[in-house]
């Protein structure tokens, strides 16, 4: 018995070997059948891909016309053509409306722009231009921009007859809003505001359309500018009136008046009154 055990033992191995062939993948036929199922409908899916793909690429389908439905007065035909040969990558289906709205929008004129696309073979474009108020040059740099209503920046050119205002780099809305107080403020000269600089230690300057410069230093609590100002303007056409020289210069940094230096005056080093520039 015990030299049979071995070959016994041996004998039952071998068989269970062939029965796991027999139940592999290539003697499975349900698992056969389900991968090539599975294989047979990704092919379709790809295969439809593809030509859905090359149908939607077909010409028939790119843009026939840029339709732009707002009123325009400082964007050009020029540059519309330009934005719309950069920007329209693709026909009616592929075409990427953000990379076509961000082309209009990088023209100088431009603030903001909505593009969508209009069946069968149109793209409607509607801009929002800038409204220029002012001129802007940044005092750390010099750099010559403008500024819209909204007191944001942007570089463009222009010829128009505008109010100049200088500061640091990121104040341009603030000078906006001093700008408007200080137009009202000089209403009783009968005068404007042309120019408008705010310095890098937020001290305020102005000058009048007839040429004025008005120096009223920071703002303060106890004397904000826009008092110092309203009190020029009333007693400003009486004291002018007594003065035998044009005025250049009026220095409204004193506590309780001001200073004005004539055309004939030669500009001094004199600092100004201590606490008030």
């Amino acid at each position: 018995m015990a030299e049979n055990q071995p070959a016994f033992g041996r004998g039952r191995t071998g068989g269970n070997r062939r029965a796991g062939e027999a139940r592999g993948f290539w003697h499975r036929p349900e698992w056969m059948n389900l991968t090539s199922d599975v294989l047979l409908l990704a092919a379709s899916i790809a295969l439809g891909y593809a030509l859905v793909r090359a149908a939607l690429a077909m010409p028939v389908f790119n843009f026939r016309e840029v339709l732009v439905i707002s009123p325009l007065s400082q964007v050009t035909t020029a540059q519309l053509e330009y934005a719309a040969q950069s920007g329209l990558r693709g026909n009616f289906f592929s075409v990427r409306l953000d990379e076509a709205r961000a082309a209009f929008e990088k023209l100088p004129w431009v603030r903001r722009a909505e593009v969508r696309r209009v069946w069968p073979g149109t793209l409607e474009v509607k801009l929002e231009e800038h409204v220029a108020t002012a001129y802007w040059r940044t005092t750390d740099s010099g750099d010559m921009r403008l500024v819209n209503q909204y007191g944001e920046v942007f570089a463009a050119a222009s010829n128009a007859a505008m109010p100049m205002f200088s500061g640091p780099e990121g104040r341009a809305a603030e000078v906006l809003t001093r700008y408007k107080e200080f137009s009202e403020r000089v209403v009783p000269l009968k005068l404007q505001v042309s120019a408008v600089a705010l310095s890098a230690r937020d001290a305020w300057q102005l000058k009048l359309s007839d040429g004025l410069i008005l120096d009223l230093g920071r703002d303060e609590t106890k004397q904000p500018v826009g008092e110092r100002l309203s009190r020029f303007t009333e007693v400003w056409p009486a004291a002018r009136a007594h003065l035998a020289q044009p005025v250049k210069l009026a220095d409204l940094r004193y506590p309780s008046g001001f200073a004005v230096r004539t055309s004939a005056e030669a500009p001094t080093s004199k600092s100004p009154p201590k606490g008030k520039q």
